[in-house]
């Protein structure tokens, strides 16, 4: 079991913090595509990039701010609602680090949480919101058998 999962199997409050990092690749943008059918030059056209007046190709947005749902899945999260704020590209091969924090839970479960992430040079290249349930001491049960 993952620090996540055994985390939430204890009980979660608002004021717990996670973080997951990752390198984002060249091979993860082609499977994100291929699911999402995002075919942006902006991921795949050196040419196109440099008109936009970006370094090199970029990451999809979403790919990034997926990294929560790892946290939320182990959580077993029933999201809710996401706001997401683009502030800097993250380009292929760049190590993204998410600091998700809970900042509300209430005593039906409905959580709200925070999320920043940063690139390898601290700089923030997303922010987000998060809203949702988290599983109740029965469901607790489950992902503790799981």
């Amino acid at each position: 079991m993952n620090d996540i999962r055994r985390r939430t199997v204890a009980g979660l409050n608002a004021g717990d913090t996670f973080t997951l990092t990752r390198t984002f690749t060249e091979k993860d943008v082609d499977a994100f595509t291929e699911v999402t059918r995002d075919h942006n030059p902006i991921h795949s056209s050196k040419r196109f990039v440099e008109l936009k007046g970006f370094s090199d190709r970029i990451c999809h947005g979403l790919l990034v701010g997926g990294m929560i749902t790892e946290m939320g899945g182990q959580m077993g999260w029933l999201a809710s609602g996401m706001n997401f704020r683009f502030i800097q590209p993250v380009y292929f091969n760049d190590t993204i680090t998410c600091h998700c924090t809970l900042t509300a839970v209430d005593e039906r479960n409905r959580a709200e949480a925070a999320a920043v992430f940063t690139n390898q040079h601290q700089e923030i290249v997303l922010e987000a919101c998060l809203f949702g349930v988290l599983p109740n001491a029965r469901e607790r049960r489950v992902l503790q058998d799981l």
